[in-house]
């Protein structure tokens, strides 16, 4: 679906690239979450997936981008809009609408769909993400996961083989951030559509995601099962990533010769992790 072959980005005037001799390779159907501290390339490796670099932003590019067959630089970014969806980290400069029904209309009319389909395929797509009830609502009334729901419905409803999301929980309360990964997840089990997230929140992101890319200053650090990744601590550590506590807590217990399992990515798990450790130590094991 995805190949990135030794791309380097430098933006104009900038001193540093953005992202240096990266190559990665996404498959149709998988679930990607991208992570890294500010400034690690994240929001620029959204931008080579739909064309807006080298198209929009100015600087040097080097290398290629194959997504869905086409080169992005032998092609215009619409030549992506019908392939790729993307979720801006700032919802609200995505909304063209002041209406939820318009807003999802515009994509459809705009990119031609028949009038007499875009009805009904309206009333799916509210269906799907369940906000027929927000329908006539101002979207400025909306709740942070409302609006993100809202945008996710818009991008839907042109039916894209891939959705790309730039931190879409960053001002979400727990729960609408979990609701959202759940509708994420539902959308690539059971329509097959391939999902890539950069996202702060790594404990969650794990509880989803099949893949976890680790980026820093530009450069692919790790690219793993979100698991094999956690459990560079040290590594993740020093390169300023903030760990999911259960993560830590593994890592400081394995140091100390204390426990060798596998690396807990839930409370739950963290719980039997502890709970080992304790029995261990009480039957004078450790």
């Amino acid at each position: 679906m995805i190949e990135i072959n030794d791309v380097t980005f430098n933006y104009k005037n900038s001193a540093e690239p953005a992202l240096k001799n990266l190559s990665l390779s996404i498959r149709e159907g998988e679930f990607v979450g991208i992570i890294g501290t500010s400034g690690a390339g994240k929001t620029t490796l959204t931008f080579l997936l739909n064309g807006i670099i080298p198209h929009e932003f100015q600087g040097d590019f080097y290398g290629s981008v194959r997504v869905n067959g086409l080169d992005t630089v032998d092609n215009p970014p619409e030549a992506f809009c019908l392939t790729v969806g993307e979720v801006f980290q700032d919802i609200d400069s995505q909304m063209v609408a002041s209406v939820v029904e318009d807003e999802i209309l515009f994509g459809l009319e705009n990119f031609g769909v028949p009038h007499d389909e875009i009805e009904q395929k309206l009333q799916k797509v509210l269906r799907e993400l369940g906000i027929e009830n927000l329908r006539t609502r101002e979207i400025a009334s909306l709740s942070g996961g409302q609006k993100q729901k809202v945008a996710i419905a818009s991008i839907l409803a042109l039916e894209p083989r891939l959705i790309v999301l730039d931190e879409p929980t960053g001002e979400l309360d727990p729960q609408s951030s979990r609701e959202i990964y759940e509708l994420l997840r539902r959308l690539n089990r059971e329509k097959g559509i391939t999902i890539v997230v950069v996202e702060q929140k790594i404990m969650l992101l794990c509880e989803y995601v099949s893949r976890l890319v680790v980026f820093h200053k530009g450069e692919l650090v790790l690219d793993s099962l979100p698991r094999d990744v956690v459990s560079h601590t040290k590594l993740l550590k020093e390169l300023g990533i903030n760990l999911p506590r259960v993560s830590e807590l593994a890592g400081r217990l394995m140091a100390d010769g204390l426990y060798a399992g596998q690396t807990p990515l839930t409370v739950e798990e963290a719980r039997a992790m502890v709970e080992e450790v304790l029995i261990r130590g009480r039957d004078g094991k450790i």
